[in-house]
Order: C-alpha cells, then structure tokens, then sequence
C-alpha cells in the first residue's frame, strides 16, 4: 500500500507521524536516546525543544497573519505597525518547562491565541494535573509526581487553583434539572475525614443514584453531612424536589436517622425499604465466625420468605433457637428494623432482585474508597464533592475509552468495563418495570 492511500485512512497527525517514521528520523532519534546522547523530557529535552520551535513558529505565523505580511516582506513598509522582538516566558507542559519567545508588535495589539498573554501552561497539563488529582493524588503528590516525571515545578497554589477551576462545573451538575419520576432511588454514604476548625472529623459524603423509567441509573448529587438527621434529610429532600423529582416510587436506604421521615414528607406516597443486604451484614457483626455460616442460612429464611407472615415465623423460629438464644443483639437487629424491612416482602421476586441492595452504590463507592484511602483528610466539604465529583467522571471516562479501543471487536473478544453507575442500564429492567405498574399504577400510568 502507497504513503499517499495510507494517509486517506488516518489523521493529519498519523500521517505526518508515519511521514517521519517512513523517513527513518524516529529511528536515529531513538538511537541517540539510547546511546544517551539526548534525553527526551526535562531540561534540554528533545520534546520541549521541539514544542518550543512548534509553538514559536506557530506565533510567528499568527503575528504575520494580524499585521498583513511575512517578515521581510516590502509589503509592510508604511503600514503603520511592525514586529517589535520578543518578550521571553516559560511554560509549563506536559513534557516539561519550555522558555519561549513570544513575538510583539509595536502597536501592542498583537493577541496570541496558540498561547495567550498570561498563560503559563500549555499542551494539556492542566487536564493531566485534574486527571491525577480524580484518581486520589494529593496536590503534594502531584507537585512531586510532576518534578520527578517531567522537570516542572508548580506551585501548591497553582494546582490548587487548577483543581478548583471544575467547581463551576460541580455546581452546575449539583444543581442541574432531573427527571420527574425516578421509580427506584438508592442512597449509600463514604466515611471522609475534614477539617473543621482546628480539629479534624468524620463526615458521611451521602450519594443518590436514581433509576429513571428506562432503566437507566443517574448519580443524582453527593452531600457531605454536615448538620444533624432530620434536618440534614429534609434540605437534601427539598433539594431534589426543587430540581424538578415530583415523585419516588422505592427509596432504598441503610437505616439514616432522619432520612425516611424526610423522604415521606417531601414524596408522601414513597416507599423507603431498608437495604436487606446492609441490614444481613449489621445484624451479623456480633455473631462469631464459627456460627456465621449457621446464622446467614437461618436469616435467609426471613428474606426470602413468601409473605410478612411467614417472614414472621421465620423470625420467631431463629429467636427460639439456640443460635437466636446465643445472638440475641441479631435477633433485635430485625426486630428494629422490621417495619423498614417488611415492604421488600410485597414485592414480586422481579422487582426484589432489583431493590435487594445497594449494590449499585456499593460498586462505585468500592472504586472511590480505592481514591481516598491515601489522603489524611480534606480541607473542606467542597473539596470532598469537587473530589469524589473528578473520580466519577474520570472512570467513566477511562472505561469509555477503554469501550471505544475495543469497538468493532467480536463480543467475546471485548474486555473492557461497561458503565459503572451513570448511563448505566439496569439488568432485568424490562420485568421490573412491568413489576412497578402493577404495584404504582395510578403514578406510573401516562408516564410511560
């Protein structure tokens, strides 16, 4: 195959790669690293050499297109304006610093776009630096991580600002419209530690997934809990309310103080089931080891029982049993929980598939833990949100890229994640939804 034919399938920037390939340039380049006689990054680097002479001679040609004519050029005799030397700066880049001469006018009103006055970084390192800050590196770890890699040297400041320019962005999200209806919601909380003052506390970041009418999870907002229960429930509940969410069928929860009296008085026909997994696990946490396999078949019987009534009898049989007599912490565990519990027993085996757990949460907040295990605590709740917001967005976005190698492959040769929570569809939808009409018809019907 020609040069000419393979540049017709691939980008301006692959041909010119494969141009310089074809012409051997690459392979003396590598060559000479290899020897040691050049280092690519850094101070002195190849790359930022050539960035440098890129972006130069890309200014130069923007200062001859706004004064009319090339240096040298008759042309610009009598004009009224002409080229004025250069003021020098540095740049930071992803392949290190870059001292480069930018080209002036003597009527001031030369105007780079390649890279504008007051800029001080170039070539999408402000995207790499969100980009580490989304998978859990402190701006420490990113100043040093930067130093080390590449030769550039920010400041705690500029980073910081970096990072804070998506709060726009956060809040636009935080506050965006929602859908009217959202048949089943979930609500699961992160343990983060922030400063408050002078001492250092835990906070629960609450996140609410939404399932719309086509199946499709939304994350809906992140909350730092900041004030007590009820009152915490009620803004966040109104919060929603305003955005537009005239009604939730299904509200699963783990046991928030508060939060099932906020969500009845905001959607007063809404249904809050405790999470039966969350409630397994609690109860659980005072049974021994060599008794859990013992316990965890006994509760089965409760949660999957038939009715409430013969959930009931369920439970009646473990508490009189010698494992109930030896757990009676486990036995009251249900007991208190019971009222939140018994809804999930009204439901066909369809719909109890679907609100069983919180699991939808539970696989993003496995993956955001992973990001906030490192750092000793956050300077405020904005911070929690600005950080758990980036770490959303950037595995989504990477398992996006991942889906999009892949395009075109046979289905079993593809292995890249599909969607963790947003745009993610909700298996067995289609049965669950047929579940919830006949369950809400008066609320589902003309909605769908």
């Amino acid at each position: 195959m020609s040069m000419a034919m393979t540049d017709e399938n691939m980008s301006v920037e692959q041909a010119a790669v494969e141009r310089v390939v074809g012409a051997g340039l690459l392979d003396e380049l590598m060559s000479r690293v290899s020897d040691g006689e050049v280092q690519l990054t850094g101070e002195g680097g190849f790359l930022p050499a050539l960035i440098k002479a890129v972006l130069e001679r890309g200014l130069q040609a923007e200062l001859a297109d706004h004064l009319g004519y090339e240096k040298g050029d008759p042309a610009g005799r009598g004009s009224g304006n002409s080229r004025n030397g250069a003021t020098p700066k540095v740049v930071a880049s992803e392949v290190g610093d870059i001292d480069l001469a930018t080209p002036r006018d003597r009527a001031g009103t030369f105007e780079p776009r390649l890279v504008p006055k007051g800029a001080r970084r170039v070539g999408g390192l402000d995207e790499q630096i969100i980009s580490l800050y989304a998978g859990g590196m402190t701006v420490r770890d990113i100043q040093v991580h930067l130093a080390r890699t590449i030769g550039t040297e920010l400041s705690h400041d500029t980073i910081s600002r970096i990072t804070d320019a998506v709060l726009e962005e956060v809040k636009a999200w935080q506050t965006r419209p929602l859908e009217e209806v959202y048949p089943i919601m979930y609500l699961d909380a992160l343990m983060v530690k922030v400063r408050d003052g002078h001492q250092v506390r835990n906070k629960a970041a609450h996140i609410a997934i939404g399932v719309d009418l086509d199946g499709i999870k939304h994350v809906l907002g992140i909350w730092v809990q900041a004030t007590e229960g009820a009152k915490f429930w009620a803004g966040v509940c109104a919060e929603l309310a305003n955005r537009g969410v005239r009604d939730v069928l299904i509200a699963c929860v783990d046991g928030l103080t508060g939060f099932p009296e906020a969500i009845e008085a905001t959607w007063p026909q809404a249904t809050v089931q405790t999470c039966v997994v969350h409630l397994i696990r609690a109860s659980m946490r005072f049974v021994s080891y060599k008794d859990r396999r013992k316990v965890a078949a006994a509760l089965k019987h409760i949660y999957t029982a038939p009715t409430v009534e013969a959930a009931e009898q369920a439970l009646f049989e473990f508490a009189d049993s010698d494992l109930g007599q030896r757990y009676p912490a486990t036995v009251s565990t249900w007991e208190n929980a019971w009222e939140r519990f018994i809804p999930f027993l009204e439901f066909p085996p369809e719909l109890r598939r679907i609100i069983y757990t919180t699991n939808a949460i539970e696989s993003l907040n496995y993956q955001l833990r992973k990001i906030i295990k490192n750092r000793g605590h956050f300077p405020s709740d904005d911070a929690v949100i600005k950080l758990l917001w980036l770490a959303i967005r950037d595995i989504e976005d990477k398992r996006a890229r991942q889906r999009a190698k892949e395009a075109g492959k046979a289905k079993k040769e593809r292995k890249a994640s599909g969607k963790l929570i947003e745009g993610a569809t909700t298996q067995g939808w289609k049965a669950c939804l047929g579940a919830l009409v006949l369950a809400y018809p008066d609320r589902l019907n003309g909605r769908i």
